[in-house]
């Protein structure tokens, strides 16, 4: 026996309706399709995403503006120049800038921007750095982390 000689159990299946086949068949005349119109034409139909005419919702929507990011990632963001108040070779993290009152609020990871000038060492711990932060800090012999 091999793969294309198989069949259902005799009586198992019945036949499907005869389509279009008179009045008193069952589903005669329009098969089930309702009165004219594309829909009841035989081929595929109109394509997906087809709004009779109208600009499709797919071609509408990349032409609006300000679409919202879905997962945006957010930061608690300082200038490497407020950090020069400091005093050198102290290890900088989100919660001691806190302490000493030069952060008031934590909106996510802190990240380091390259604002200003820093002339002490400092070791700094932090979720992100911008790449002049990051020189910045390393320029003044300081060190830099990137904290997950």
């Amino acid at each position: 026996m091999k793969l294309h000689e198989l069949q259902p159990k005799k009586g198992s299946r019945k036949n499907g309706r005869r389509l279009g086949r008179g009045r008193s068949a069952g589903k005669g005349v329009s098969c089930g399709k309702g009165m004219r119109g594309q829909k009841a034409r035989s081929g595929s139909g109109p394509m997906r995403g087809f709004e009779g005419g109208q600009m499709p919702l797919y071609r509408r929507v990349p032409k609006l503006k300000h679409f919202p990011l879905i997962n945006p990632k957010s930061y608690t963001t300082i200038n490497v120049g407020e950090l020069a108040g400091l005093e050198a070779h102290t290890e900088v993290t989100l919660e001691q800038l806190m302490e000493a009152g030069l952060v008031t609020q934590k909106r996510g990871p802190l990240k380091l921007l390259g604002d200003g000038e820093l002339n002490i060492p400092l070791q700094v711990k932090a979720g992100a750095f911008t790449k002049t932060a990051r020189q910045k800090i390393e320029s003044a012999g300081g060190s830099c982390e990137i904290v997950g």
